[in-house]
């Protein structure tokens, strides 16, 4: 098997970031009033600034499949073009369309002469995830020297005032204060756009540092909980969840079929737990211990998760020292599956690196209980 390394990285945060409370600005109010849970939200979550693809007047700005060429074209060089990328894999949760795939349409984007292969993966915020598995798992065979994992979301455009308008008058008919449920409205004060890639080949960069990636761990608790999050589906009148084409068309807007929703208790009853869970597992099957890390970033929605995972970690007798964490939540927003790229970019970027220095990166996807560890040691072209 050959050795798989990251050996550049780039991001694309689209226009200026929005600070709080300027957010209804960019995605309008439901039903022209302002949201009655956006503060809880947001003293919850701690974000204070994102990034929309949408100016004020809710115009788009950037498709998803934009803001991932515009970072792929950042690891461009002398060698590198649309040309000379023998394998490009793509993760999104906000899919702009059901087909193509997303994979294809940055490939269509990014042009160039030759052919090349692309693999998409679409889910939840683990998706960037099965990329870079995907990516890794190609060089490490000897099937590739080179790849691109991207990942890249959209999700302003799942969080418009406008997409629950007429879920909202139908509400009005019924209710003298409608409210959309808070389930719908809490995510729309966390999510953001934007979208990172990062560069994997079978030897280290010439000069400066490289990511050798050690190992990437995945795995779905699906078959033994119920979904948590979801989109373009809800729950029939027997309880079960089902998907829009089982919906009469008025029901698509009528009740804000495609808005993405969460079940909020079923999240804080599991997340942590199964991904705690997880992590001993993987702990176990790796031998990786606590001193082995240097570095951990974990993905999280909101910071309120913070110090839940500090505390469950430090229950499991795996306590991970908040100096070595690193978090850019509060100034990017939730970017779902690109939240992890992003995070990894920042970091390799910053300067802080040290050759030796060990990586431990956390995904945990809420859809139906996803998780992924990526663990990565900083290196030179040397070793």
């Amino acid at each position: 098997m050959d050795s798989v390394y990251i050996t550049k990285t780039a991001s694309f945060l689209p226009n200026e970031p929005v600070e709080s409370a300027h957010i209804e600005e960019y995605l309008g109010m439901v039903g022209g009033k302002p949201s009655k849970a956006q503060n809880l939200i947001l003293r919850n979550n701690q974000i204070k600034t994102r990034y929309y693809a949408l100016d004020k007047e809710q115009r788009v700005t950037h498709s998803s499949f934009d803001m991932a060429k515009l970072a792929i074209e950042k690891l461009f060089d002398q060698n590198l073009n649309a040309d000379t990328i023998e394998l490009l894999a793509a993760g999104t949760a906000s899919q702009e369309m059901i087909m193509p795939s997303h994979g294809v349409q940055i490939h269509g984007e990014m042009g160039g002469n030759k052919n090349t292969e692309v693999v998409s993966f679409a889910g939840s915020c683990c998706s960037g995830i099965h990329a870079l598995k995907y990516a890794s798992m190609a060089i490490a065979s000897g099937d590739k020297s080179n790849a691109v994992a991207v990942a890249s979301e959209r999700l302003s455009a799942w969080m418009m005032g406008s997409f629950f308008n007429e879920e909202f008058e139908n509400l009005k008919r019924l209710e003298q204060d409608p409210m959309i449920a808070f389930e719908k409205d809490f995510l729309r004060f966390m999510l953001s756009d934007g979208a990172s890639a990062l560069l994997l080949k079978n030897t280290p960069a010439e000069s400066g540092l490289s990511l050798k990636v050690e190992w990437i761990e995945l795995t779905s608790y699906a078959n033994t909980m119920p979904t948590c999050m979801y989109a373009g589906a809800d729950y029939n009148s027997d309880g079960e969840l089902q998907g829009w084409c089982g919906f009469q068309e008025r029901d698509w807007t009528g009740r804000s079929l495609f808005a993405l929703k969460q079940n909020t208790k079923l999240l804080g009853e599991n997340i942590i737990k199964l991904g705690g869970r997880f992590l001993m597992e993987v702990v176990q099957k790796r031998a990786l211990k606590q001193e082995d890390i240097d570095w951990f970033l974990p993905h999280l929605s909101s910071m309120y998760f913070r110090s839940k995972i500090f505390q469950e970690l430090d229950s499991l007798g795996f306590t991970i020292p908040q100096e070595r964490w690193f978090v850019n939540l509060p100034a990017v927003g939730n970017i779902a599956a690109a939240s992890a790229f992003i995070m990894i970019d920042e970091l390799f970027r910053s300067g802080r690196l040290k050759k030796g220095e060990r990586i431990l990166v956390m995904v945990p996807e809420s859809a139906r209980f996803s998780y992924a560890f990526v663990y990565l040691t900083v290196c030179d072209n040397e070793g």
